[in-house]
């Protein structure tokens, strides 16, 4: 797995949510803020306005898509001057994988894709907190036609479900996901970032060591292989890690082994002792310690109550 795969994978829980809302003129919807989630909105036809968290109003046309990565209360209207109606419900929470509404009045038409994933914060990866309120990727011609692409085929699906459609739809808020968040790192990479996690996946040092700590978690990385492997020497690449990632190495390791282990006890039925090993852990004793102190509860019990609220 490489690190945007891994972010994409630990990053929801739950079933996603997905909807083709058709809004006529005139109509403005609140989307309430909801913590541990994050959601999309992509403009099919017709254009629209984005009311932000904060700043101002946002111009989206036909094929732009917005991201909004924390769960921020936000709001869409046909007019930035109409005032936008108080929460009536929550078009992200309540719907199923292929939910449909028409809204609003009886005049020009926009229509939307609405997408939202349920996160745990608590299990996050940095790079989703490092993330700004409000990405929005306009339409611009021959930029991301994977994007594009996506979104043809994720409105297609959502229109007309088939046999497999529960898979192919799961699979494309996935792949739109990935889409998203490549391409607003390569945007960003491209405007001189020179620290955060965009820099971090751009080096070629550092992106490289990162995509190595992923890729073998359980290998014996130090300091001083993972230098070795991107070529620097220990000094340089532990000073560049640290200044781009926000953490030395080895402690990015730690928590990126913790953080796989936490995904094996959810998702498999591998042994306390097995995951230790899987994530580079020599002892069983010495893999609970170290998880124990970062989720503040022992693997097992971990696996416990993750599985109850799952069952929920």
């Amino acid at each position: 797995m490489d690190v945007l795969s891994d972010v994409v994978a630990l990053m929801r829980t739950g079933r996603p949510t997905s909807a083709r809302v058709s809004w006529r003129a005139p109509w403005g919807h609140t989307f309430p803020g909801a913590s541990g989630s994050s959601s999309f909105q992509v403009v099919l036809r017709g254009s629209c306005w984005l009311i932000p968290p904060a700043g101002e109003p946002v111009a989206l046309s036909v094929g732009d898509v917005v991201f909004l990565p924390h769960g921020d209360r936000y709001g869409l209207t046909d007019d930035p001057a109409r005032p936008l109606p108080p929460v009536a419900c929550d078009t992200r929470g309540d719907l199923d994988l292929f939910a449909s509404a028409d809204l609003g009045g009886s005049g020009a038409e926009t229509v939307t894709l609405s997408c939202g994933y349920r996160l745990d914060t608590g299990r996050a990866h940095p790079i989703l907190k490092a993330l700004p309120a409000v990405i929005h990727l306009p339409t611009t011609l021959g930029c991301h036609p994977e994007l594009r692409a996506a979104v043809e085929l994720l409105a297609g699906e959502i229109d007309n479900p088939r046999l497999g459609a529960d898979t192919v739809v799961t699979s494309l808020l996935d792949m739109l996901q990935l889409y998203i968040l490549r391409a607003w790192f390569d945007r960003e990479a491209g405007v001189c970032a020179h620290t955060g996690w965009a820099a971090a996946l751009a080096d070629p040092a550092i992106g490289g060591a990162l995509d190595a700590i992923h890729r073998a978690p359980a290998h014996r990385w130090t300091v001083e292989s993972l230098g070795a492997h991107v070529g620097l020497s220990r000094a340089g690449f532990a000073r560049r890690f640290t200044g781009l990632v926000g953490q030395p190495p080895l402690a990015y390791l730690t928590w990126w082994r913790l953080a796989s282990a936490a995904r094996l006890l959810r998702e498999t039925d591998a042994s306390v002792a097995e995951v230790a090993e899987q994530v580079g852990y020599g002892s069983e004793f010495a893999f609970g310690n170290a998880f124990k102190r970062e989720y503040g509860v022992a693997p097992g019990k971990y696996r416990r109550r993750t599985c109850a609220e799952a069952a929920v």
